[in-house]
Order: structure tokens, then sequence, then C-alpha cells
């Protein structure tokens, strides 16, 4: 999340995030609104009842600016992805349209509720993914679009190595499950 405007959103995200199995969050915080400690973070009593108590099971970490956020991404094999409504200049596509198996390591980056994502972080992405909408509003908040792009990405990874689990027998099972006995029985 690139510098957002609104704390209740961070939390709501996080709720998102867990909810849907995202390993980590991390936020570019610039006016230091959050802790640099985790721990910290878990035992903030206005997140946690946010985040439905999630951010006690999430990892979060702070970045100053988007530059430094980027940079660690990069050194630890991950491929960025910025969300938009508008076409940013990079490969530009509507979020049902994307292949989020590709890349082992992936990022999703959501921007600032009212000025969008940085300069920076388009040009340093893959490609910009955008939530088709259909009425006047052209974007959502970033507890709303993060819920939305988050199950599509999560439910593409899922289907995915549920194809391609190795070892993963089909077919028949050798014993057959026990059925449930009602009450009657």
């Amino acid at each position: 999340m690139e510098d957002p405007q609104n704390p209740r959103n961070i939390g709501t995200a996080i709720r998102n995030v867990n909810a849907l199995g995202v390993e980590k969050v991390y936020v570019i915080d610039p006016r230091h609104v959050l802790s640099d400690d985790w721990q910290e973070l878990r035992e903030e009593a206005k997140l946690s009842k946010l985040s439905v108590s999630a951010i006690k099971w999430t990892f979060l970490k702070r970045f100053d600016n988007t530059q430094d956020c980027l940079d660690h991404l990069e050194k630890n094999g991950f491929v960025s992805i910025v969300t938009s409504p508008h076409v940013k200049g990079k490969k530009s596509i509507f979020l049902h349209e994307g292949d989020y198996t590709e890349h082992t390591k992936l990022a999703v980056w959501f921007g600032n509720e009212t000025r969008g994502i940085s300069d920076l972080a388009v040009e340093r992405c893959e490609m910009c993914v955008s939530i088709p909408m259909f009425g006047m509003i052209e974007s959502l908040n970033l507890a709303t679009s993060s819920g939305i792009v988050l199950y599509e990405v999560a439910k593409q990874r899922r289907e995915y190595q549920s194809r391609y689990r190795s070892g993963r027998k089909k077919g028949k099972r050798e014993t057959v499950l026990p059925t449930v006995m009602s009450r009657e029985d």
C-alpha cells in the first residue's frame, strides 16, 4: 500500500490480506502513521479492531518511501504489478485478463486513495491492472479494491497449485471415506 491516506483502510486491507492468505503487507508510510516495530503494530488497539485482529497474524513492514520498498522487493525476487483505473503507459489489462500464476513472487501495489499510484511504482512494475467499472465512479477505496484484486490473484494461484502440486494423486481413493451417520442411526 503506497502512502494510504486513511489509516482505517489499512486495517480493513489487512483483514482482506489475511482472509485471502496473502503472506505479507508492506506499507509505504512517509508520514510515520505506523510504528516500525511489527510487535507494536500487532498490539495497537485501533489496527487490531479495524482488522478484526488479523494484524496479530499478518506480517506488516513499513517503508519510508517507494524507492526503498521497490528495492527491497526486487532484491528478494518479487515482480510488481500496480492497480489503477487509468492506463499508465505500461501493459494495462483488466483484472480478469491477467495471469497471476506466472511469477512465484508477486507484489500487488495499491495507491493512495486520492492520488493513486506513483509514477515511480508504475515505472518499475511489470503491468497495470484495473478493475472493470461500469458506473460514473472510476475508482474504489483501498479496502474495497484490495479485496477484489487479491481475491482474483489468490483464486488463480490456488487453482494453479491444486492442478500442479507435485506428488498429488488424482482419481479414486483406495479407502472410501466414512459417511457421516445421522442422529437416527
